[in-house]
């Protein structure tokens, strides 16, 4: 049995357990299931600073309007580990309706996630992005570069740097400039439930040195063609090392959640931050905005390579006592023009939807991250984001969370580059083999 029917497996067995718990997620109140009456969906999110309460409730107002007789019951994940709590509500017959930003892998493989036709994604830019079995479970409606390098012009110029680095070999220059000057270059989080953090710098660097060498890399993974101790990723991993042994990187980040690692940059605590595109809208936010510049996290040559994810968008339970509704609910939420410029505004999101516009007033600092990603995607200078992507190309399933630790064990210099690629393939063969 290949390892894609072993997850197939293991997902069903939680929807059969489901069967002798209550019913999974939507019910109908009122009707006969043909369209009379108040139809009820469970929708599962997530709430951030900048993705709250109001905002969710707002957006889910809005796209509810949209589909007669809809009643949408609001469910928050209690972490940010979205796709682990799906599968708990999946285990316990809760499985919901709709979802967002929970990853389809598994999910799909096994019945429970209806896949999106053609036509419905006939306004996504990137219909066919994150495939799984040639088949899309989630609206690919927001790309995210993740991460690029946000910095403080401020302390550049203070450590004699004119311009944001192009090549790697400028990056490192800048770096020891910056540490000559008792500036810290790098600031990194990682700290708690945030240990997705102290990925960001391995994943751009496997975005210059693997994917914009060999794009389809993890799919060859998954082929058994190459493995993470091989010459091209290790060699980006030593890279990861290096800053860290040059003292390039701020290791008192492991301790820091996402809240206090933006905080100590926005601080001043450091001259470069590797974030997400989300970023930008605290960045415009704060007394500092004027002085934060972006850039994309160069390569060798100075070509492009932007780590980005096209994706994040809304899934629907293939099971769902009210599929069409749902489906309905989910294209009303992210075709919305008010929740798109809605999530824009809060979270920096670069809408991936054909003829959209972003509102206008946005801060320079979002601006600037546009521009950043436009430039790169004229010159097809976009990768895939290590440790971020889904679908075909992604790892498999448990090994994100464990890929975050070895991040953080290389941060804290308890591992070198052939350490972490051996525990990677090592990891690999144990997914596999479930």
């Amino acid at each position: 049995m290949n390892r894609i029917a072993r997850l197939a497996v293991a997902v069903t067995a939680l929807s059969t357990t489901a069967v002798a718990c209550s019913p999974a997620g939507s019910d109908t109140t009122g009707g006969d299931g043909g369209g009379k009456g108040s139809r009820t969906i469970t929708f599962l999110t997530f709430e951030t600073p900048n993705l709250d309460a109001k905002y969710w409730d707002a957006a889910i107002a809005r796209a509810e309007s949209k589909v007669p007789g809809l009643k949408v019951k609001k469910l928050v994940a209690p972490s940010t580990d979205r796709t682990g709590y799906a599968k708990q509500l999946l285990a316990s017959g809760q499985f919901p309706d709709v979802m967002i930003s929970v990853s389809p892998v598994g999910f799909a493989e096994a019945g429970e996630m209806a896949p999106w036709t053609d036509k419905e994604l006939g306004s996504f830019t990137f219909p066919q992005s994150n495939p799984i079995g040639g088949k899309i479970y989630q609206l690919p409606y927001n790309t995210q570069p993740t991460p690029l390098v946000y910095y403080s012009k401020k302390l550049f110029t203070k450590a004699g740097i004119t311009a944001p680095p192009t090549t790697y070999q400028e990056l490192l220059d800048d770096s020891a400039k910056l540490k000559a000057k008792g500036i810290d270059p790098f600031v990194v989080g990682g700290g708690g439930k945030d240990a997705f953090a102290s990925s960001y710098l391995w994943t751009a660097l496997v975005g210059t040195d693997v994917y914009k060498k060999t794009p389809d890399w993890m799919a060859q993974r998954r082929a058994g063609k190459v493995k993470f101790n091989d010459a091209d990723f290790k060699g980006a991993t030593d890279k990861f090392v290096g800053l860290v042994k040059k003292g390039y990187v701020d290791k008192a980040g492991l301790s820091r959640d996402y809240a206090n690692t933006e905080k100590a940059f926005l601080g001043g605590k450091g001259a470069m931050y590797p974030m997400g595109t989300w970023f930008a809208i605290a960045a415009d936010s704060s007394e500092m905005k004027d002085d934060i510049g972006v850039f994309a996290f160069p390569t060798d040559d100075g070509s492009p390579a932007v780590a980005s994810y096209t994706g994040g968008g809304m899934s629907v339970s293939a099971k769902s006592k009210n599929l069409k509704e749902a489906k309905e609910f989910a294209l009303a939420f992210q075709q919305d023009k008010v929740n798109q410029d809605a999530v824009v505004k809060s979270d920096g999101a670069i809408i991936a939807m054909k003829d959209y516009t972003p509102p206008t007033g946005m801060g320079p600092v979002y601006n600037a991250t546009v521009k950043v990603y436009d430039d790169a995607a004229k010159k097809k200078g976009v990768v895939n984001a290590f440790l971020v992507e889904t679908g075909d190309d992604s790892l498999l399933p448990g090994m994100v969370e464990k890929s975050y630790a070895l991040a953080q064990d290389i941060i804290a210099g308890h591992k070198n580059a052939d350490q972490a690629t051996k525990a990677l393939d090592d990891d690999w063969t144990k997914a596999d083999n479930r």
